[in-house]
């Protein structure tokens, strides 16, 4: 009894960079935030791009700017939203399939996205 009282209180629920839910580990970091002086359009196309050459794009909401993608067995979500008229900030976000960050992906993925832009 105990013991399933413990895993129970280990698993939960964490937010996606879409708005969305899941199921996994809530209190661990999963994401990463890079703001540029660039339209949001610029960058949810350079995102974009990131992620069809890393993998595959499972849903893309051009509405919200978000992106749902997949790099091998981890998911991704790319949120990118204006801050103020000249700052876009960009959030990358990546999971396995069990759950758990992939913070280092989405470093991995961020960093990319800066480098789509200089092209």
């Amino acid at each position: 009894m105990t013991m399933a009282l413990i895993i129970g209180s280990l698993n939960g629920c964490y937010s996606t960079a879409d708005g969305g839910t899941k199921a996994g580990m809530p209190w661990l970091k999963d994401s990463v935030v890079g703001r540029y002086e660039r339209p949001v359009d610029q960058i949810f196309e350079a995102a974009i791009e990131v992620i069809r050459f890393n993998g595959a794009i499972e849903s893309e909401n051009s509405i919200n700017h978000s992106l749902i993608g997949r790099i091998d067995t981890r998911k991704i979500w790319v949120q990118v939203q204006e801050e103020s008229p000249t700052i876009t900030r960009v959030e990358v976000q990546s999971r396995t399939k069990y759950g758990r960050p992939d913070v280092d992906l989405a470093s991995e993925i961020e960093k990319q996205i800066a480098l789509q832009l200089m092209r």
